[in-house]
């Protein structure tokens, strides 16, 4: 999709069209750019860059906070599209999937009529732009789809294309390459394609396994399959946040991380799964940041996850945090838990146990409504942290 998150608020809003739209934190708090519109980027705000500085780009820029419900919903949307199209579809981001249509479509023509209608269908039922890759490998594919943005469609037929394409490009350039690699080819001097090419064997000594893979992707040659992302096959399910001042007080951590731990496991029984561990993630004012983990029991309630988590918190060094997070690892699907009358009944315990701690939090940081929807909410999460640390304060 074309600057995902910004297309769907300009979609939604057309008084934000054709204006630098910044998805992220507002410039007066802490936070990064999730995305922008193309009009953003003519000032060089990007992705992942700070609030701050996107302010000081472009002071002028209408900074939105992202809204995920939506974002999400949409996702479905589009994910509904693509898939009717392909035999297999790995979905990378909300807004990003490789489609296998080597069998669906037999050859590029007819490929190249899916991803027309592709283009043609996503403008129409869901009223946003999306640039299409059509190519032999993934890779290839990935490139092609950047190729023609926003809202285009470019095609790499053969390793031979790839490769005529790219020969004279920075080693950035491929996909896969990330900038401290990157940095590490460029200090030696080896700083296009054609220079991985020419030094093969100084690439694969530097990087290993990755420097076999560059070399490779210099070629034109990948044959890495399209996998169907299924969450059940996920390892690990966590949340974090970032606070927009640095929390030292224990006790609003602990609130926090009750919060972190609903809406993991809001998140993985979506999806049918328990945990066996539960992990804990700080970062410092410093920027330094530590996890902790510690194997447990099934975990199938916020309520368990949380004390693990406050316990490991008890733990670590007692000084200003600015971002906390927690997860659940050694994820099983339900079938693999087995029920008795003492987890039925513990169970029991735990959900009227959830109840009185949110209670106990409504009338603590005095918060009119809080149910466990809304606690466990994404959406709702920076902000009932927020709320509780201002309050706090005051």
């Amino acid at each position: 999709m074309d600057a995902f998150y910004a297309s769907v608020e300009m979609r939604d809003d057309p008084s934000l069209i054709g204006k630098p739209v910044i998805i992220g934190a507002p410039p007066n708090m802490r936070g990064v750019v999730s995305t922008c519109s193309y009009e953003a980027r003519k000032y060089g705000v990007r992705s992942a860059m700070n609030v701050k500085e996107a302010h000081r780009l472009c002071p002028e820029g209408i900074f939105l906070v992202p809204n995920f419900h939506k974002y999400h919903a949409v996702s479905e949307q589009l994910h509904e599209i693509w898939s009717e199209y392909a035999s297999a579809m790995e979905a990378i981001a909300l807004d990003e999937a490789y489609l296998d249509v080597t069998t669906t479509a037999g050859d590029f023509d007819t490929a190249r009529d899916f991803a027309m209608d592709i283009k043609r269908r996503v403008l129409e039922e869901v009223g946003l732009t999306c640039s299409v890759g059509l190519a032999y490998s993934k890779c290839a594919a990935k490139t092609a789809s950047e190729e023609k943005k926003p809202d285009g469609f470019f095609e790499i037929q053969t390793p031979d294309d790839f490769v005529n394409l790219m020969i004279d490009r920075d080693v950035r350039s491929l996909y896969g390459v990330g900038t401290k690699t990157a940095e590490k080819l460029h200090s030696v001097g080896i700083n296009t394609v054609r220079d991985v090419r020419s030094r093969e064997s100084d690439v694969i000594e530097m990087l290993g396994r990755m420097g076999r893979y560059v070399v490779d992707l210099a070629y034109g040659h990948d044959d890495s399959k399209v996998i169907p992302y299924r969450p059940e096959d996920a390892k690990s399910v966590s949340r974090e946040l970032t606070f927009q001042e640095d929390v030292f007080d224990f006790w609003l951590l602990s609130d926090v991380l009750l919060l972190l731990s609903m809406s993991v496991i809001d998140r993985a029984s979506s999806y049918g799964l328990h945990g066996s561990g539960v992990s804990l993630k700080v970062t410092y004012s410093d920027m330094k940041s530590i996890t902790r983990s510690r194997s447990t029991g099934y975990c199938d309630d916020a309520i368990s996850v949380h004390k693990e988590a406050v316990s490991m918190l008890e733990e670590v060094s007692n000084r200003p945090i600015r971002l906390i997070g927690v997860g659940i690892y050694n994820l099983t699907d339900a079938k693999a838990k087995q029920t008795t009358l003492d987890s039925i009944l513990g169970e029991t315990d735990k959900d009227a146990e959830l109840q009185e701690a949110l209670e106990f939090l409504k009338k603590k940081y005095k918060i009119e409504s809080l149910d466990e929807g809304q606690a466990s909410g994404w959406e709702n999460l920076h902000y009932l942290a927020e709320h509780m640390r201002t309050h706090r304060q005051s």
